[in-house]
């Protein structure tokens, strides 16, 4: 993506600032400790385990120093045995926990404590390389391999990654120095994920300072994401807080997002191999998100959506000083679809756009690409949306001789900056229609008398996923 200049208002800058500073505060309560006491605790999640461990039980050491990988590995090798005789799970205790990459386990739980933060290493050895994803042909960030992320799992049933505010910290900014200076020959780590897998939770959980994406489930349905707390600085590359990747059935809640790129970005490959891949994301939900993401988007569906992206439903956002609030990104090369897109009830402060839709967004993985496979966009519904401070409130940009079309806009109010564009609307190549509508839209979308955009009323089934209470007994360590 584009890394262009930051510049936030103050009064945004001031809450983000809080944010971290409290983020901070609560880095300095989880010093290391020779030993303590874990009291029991309950929580909630989509399985219970049976077997318990300590990371100290297998060696670790909380001191922010010493290097827990072999650890965490050892723990989790031992645990695994347990999968098939009622699962077990991992609970990090209070201490700062240095390590590098670490796989996870099916019918599994790593639990934080709230007192504990787990560091991304810096030493790269301790990042081994992993095979480039099949659906995107190379790496993002180099064309060779890639880092293994710093939390990692492949094949998957049942895993669950949860806490009590519990904070994972990626150390990104060593990360992001050598990809502003040009010194990787492979991809920068994701902080978190989970790769052919089903029967994910990921809750409840604290992440800062990520090397690159956030959260990344890919090829894997019955996803569970909720209560995320995901900071970093506006300006750090490619940070995105969570990205559904050729998902199905996946159920986005009640997270914050401090990003310096797409709060949540929708994904399903890249060019030539998304589309030989076929693996679409669908049915997916995203409830109750609030974004500041200054110079990205609040949802972006795309630009690697090779693969397809179908029936997308959010509702109840939050955007606060970002760029846009849904953005469509493609171009020709990409071909498959962006289709059955529902969006409601979204409040937004200070953005640059409100509606953005881009069909030339012209980044391709090789010279392979097909500039004949043109993506299907139709079938984007907007309602209820109201904005305030607002530079632009469209710039909705098809493919000429590939419109985007069956696009609805109804009920929203945007009221403008003090330093507005003149071209409040900026339409070309789209074929829709508006519906109450402030200020008027440009004339490829006519306003249609008492039109509510739809919004599906049936259930998806991972809304019936309900979280069971498990316990944890205490203990010493």
């Amino acid at each position: 993506m584009e890394l262009r200049p930051k510049y936030l208002k103050s009064q945004v800058l001031g809450v983000a600032s809080l944010v971290l500073i409290l983020g901070l505060i609560s880095f300095g309560v989880a010093e290391c400790r020779k030993s303590g006491t874990i009291e029991p605790f309950d929580y909630p999640a989509i399985s219970c385990r049976k077997h318990n461990a300590v990371l100290t039980d297998f060696g670790g050491v909380g001191d922010g120093k010493t290097s827990n990988t072999e650890a965490f590995k050892s723990a989790i090798d031992h645990l695994s045995q347990f999968a098939p005789h009622g699962g077990s799970q991992l609970i990090v205790p209070p201490g700062k926990w240095l390590t590098g990459s670490f796989n996870l386990t099916s019918h599994f739980t790593l639990y934080l404590h709230q007192e504990a933060v787990i560091l991304g290493s810096q030493d790269e050895s301790e990042w081994p390389l992993v095979e480039i994803l099949p659906s995107y042909g190379r790496g993002r960030d180099a064309p060779a391999g890639r880092y293994s992320s710093l939390i990692f799992g492949t094949n998957l049933t049942d895993v669950v990654i949860t806490g009590d505010n519990g904070t994972i910290d990626g150390q990104g900014e060593y990360w992001w120095n050598r990809f502003h200076k040009a010194e990787l020959n492979y991809t920068r780590p994701y902080m978190i994920e989970i790769m052919y897998s089903d029967q994910v939770q990921i809750s409840n959980i604290t992440l800062v300072n990520s090397p690159s994406w956030n959260v990344h489930p890919i090829y894997s349905s019955n996803v569970l994401i909720q209560g995320l707390t995901i900071l970093a600085p506006v300006d750090s590359p490619n940070t995105d807080g969570i990205d559904p990747d050729s998902c199905t059935n996946t159920r986005i809640e009640d997270c914050f997002i401090v990003s310096g790129d797409d709060c949540i970005a929708v994904k399903s490959g890249w060019d030539q191999y998304g589309i030989k891949f076929g693996r679409p994301t669908q049915h997916l939900i995203i409830r109750r998100l609030t974004c500041i993401s200054p110079d990205s988007a609040v949802i972006a569906l795309g630009s690697e959506m090779s693969g397809g992206i179908q029936d997308v439903r959010a509702e109840e956002i939050t955007a606060i000083n970002s760029q846009s609030a849904v953005r469509i990104k493609t171009a020709p090369g990409r071909g498959a679809y962006v289709k059955d897109i529902y969006v409601r009830t979204i409040t937004m402060k200070t953005m640059k756009y409100v509606f953005w839709m881009t069909g030339s967004y012209n980044s391709h993985p090789d010279n392979g690409s097909d500039p004949r496979a043109l993506p299907l966009i139709e079938n984007i519904n907007y309602r209820d949306w109201v904005a305030e401070n607002v530079t632009q409130t469209a710039r909705l940009e098809g493919i000429e001789g590939d419109p985007f079309k069956g696009i609805c806009i109804s009920n929203v109010t945007v009221e403008l900056s003090d330093d507005p564009k003149k071209l409040q609307w900026n339409c070309t190549n789209i074929v829709g229609v508006s519906s109450n509508v402030i200020p008027k839209p440009c004339d490829l979308l006519p306003e249609k008398k008492s039109v509510d955009c739809p919004y599906p009323d049936d259930k998806l089934p991972i809304d019936d996923v309900q979280l069971k209470t498990c316990s944890f007994k205490g203990t010493h360590y």
